[in-house]
């Protein structure tokens, strides 16, 4: 292991795994045949923490639209659209640009020591877009006057939210190698 410039390079079997601060992402340094080097990005990862923090605000919030939909489901259907919109960009930027991750990474990361689990931010994505799927449809419910199926759609939400924030359970992300290998298969039809 050799230390430089406050990077860290390990060698194994002609791969330099180049770490760099814990904001960025590992990067594999290959050496070709002809002694070029060739990099390619690890896959990204976030701490697991952020989405478990991410977790719990959607798991208020999503309580919080069950209980406004029994007083008033105008507002109700507002909370939702925030809600959607929240998980459209993090389906769409991922976790770290999230409104949630942003606000794990600037107030609540910086008092929490050294993160020592990671995971890929892939299945987090799509754990995201499904429950964007939940809450659109919660939103277009309750638009269309049928505030017990956007009840429905939302309590499917806030089940999801709550598993992973209570039990680091993120179903989205259990769905997602099957969902990742039908997109593989049929690429290759």
């Amino acid at each position: 292991m050799v230390i430089a410039s406050s990077r860290l390079f390990t060698h194994r079997t002609q791969e330099h795994f180049h770490l760099m601060s814990s904001d960025t992402q590992p990067t594999v340094v290959k050496t070709t045949a002809t002694g070029r080097a060739a990099t390619r990005p690890t896959v990204d990862q976030v701490d697991v923490r952020g989405p478990r923090f991410a977790a719990w605000i959607t798991t208020a919030v999503l309580a919080l639209v069950l209980v406004l939909s029994n007083v008033q489901s105008t507002a109700a259907a507002v909370v939702l659209a925030i809600q959607a919109v929240v998980f459209a960009v993090g389906a769409v930027s991922g976790p770290r640009r999230s409104p949630y991750g942003a606000l794990f990474a600037n107030f609540v990361a910086p008092r929490l020591g050294p993160t020592t689990e990671r995971e890929p931010t892939a299945p987090l994505k799509f754990a995201q877009l499904v429950g964007f799927a939940f809450a659109a449809v919660g939103v277009l419910a309750f638009a269309l006057g049928a505030p017990v199926v956007a009840a429905v759609a939302t309590g499917f939400a806030l089940f999801a939210a709550f598993l992973n924030a209570a039990f680091a359970f993120c179903l989205g992300c259990q769905i997602y190698p099957l969902v990742a290998r039908l997109r593989t298969q049929s690429a290759r039809a």
